[in-house]
């Protein structure tokens, strides 16, 4: 399989990142809409794995698989973005401004699809509510209260152990994003995805994108959680720890050690270029002309 280095990883990652702040918000949606589905999707999978063979390690095999093909078809994935943007940021090629609006719609867009999800899998699996109870329910609404109430019960400690392990979960998830890059062909970007993923799903890490179907599908299906409860002891604070294991663990970690700019003078970005000429004096701008 073809290899790019380390170096050329972290300039597409870049490249990544600038291309993303082009998109159009109707695209960011429409893609975040299929990324927060997706996953879904291999939540279910994996937890119907799980149930049927009785071994957790099976579910973290199989999860992958969704996540795979959101990175083929390029789509939009808050918890990905959380170190392709920044690493764009750090080389001083996107706006913060531009970084943040795009993370926000990317994050409304996998919301949106997780929440779609979840209700058409509490429709598939119970009937339209006829037999709410199966194996597979009582499995996620064990997972989604343990996901809000178990850490409620740690009061404070409980939030810290949520924003731990989205931190851990997201430096493996934006690892996966980057071994994608490591690879021209679709096979070692598949195989370069599918490890970091695993690892982070069998240790039982956060995933803000996961919960966004996880924990609403439990709470359909009986679990005695609040919206409350979702957001204030998971969504939240793991959203904030997926950033913050994206951010730093991968990109900044990665940009400060490989870049290729490293020691040397950036091009000026077009943007700043414009924002420049528009701050020059009519002193200034008369010398240019006159020279």
């Amino acid at each position: 399989m073809e290899y790019n280095k380390p170096t050329e990883v972290i300039s597409a990652m870049i490249s990544a990142g600038i291309n993303k702040t082009n998109l159009s918000a109707k695209d960011l949606l429409i893609r975040g809409m299929l990324s927060g589905g997706l996953l879904g999707i291999g939540t279910s999978l994996a937890f119907t794995g799980i149930v049927q063979t009785g071994l957790g390690i099976v579910g973290a095999l199989l999860f992958p698989a969704c996540f795979v093909i959101v990175i083929i078809l390029g789509l939009e994935l808050v918890t990905g973005s959380f170190a392709v943007l920044p690493a764009a940021l750090y080389d001083k090629q996107i706006r913060f401004s531009d970084m943040i609006k795009n993370l926000g719609l990317v994050y409304l867009g996998n919301l949106i699809g997780g929440l779609l999800y979840a209700l058409l899998f509490w429709v598939s699996i119970t009937n339209l509510g006829h037999t709410p109870d199966s194996p597979l329910a009582t499995a996620i609404i064990k997972a989604a209260e343990g996901k809000t109430l178990h850490y409620a019960e740690f009061g404070f400690d409980g939030t810290i152990t949520a924003f731990t392990k989205a931190v851990l979960c997201n430096w493996m998830v934006t690892t996966a994003v980057v071994m994608a890059f490591a690879s021209n062909s679709a096979g070692g970007k598949i195989l370069g995805a599918w490890i970091p993923i695993l690892i982070f799903f069998a240790q039982g890490y956060e995933h803000a994108v996961v919960n966004m179907f996880l924990i609403p599908a439990g709470m359909l299906l009986g679990a005695k959680i609040s919206i409350a409860d979702w957001w204030i002891y998971n969504q939240i604070p793991v959203t904030l720890g997926n950033m913050v294991g994206g951010a730093l663990c991968t990109a900044l970690a990665l940009y400060v050690t490989y870049s290729i700019k490293k020691g040397k003078k950036s091009k000026t970005p077009e943007w700043q270029a414009e924002d420049q000429e528009s701050n020059m004096t009519l002193e200034q701008v008369q010398s240019n002309a006159m020279n």
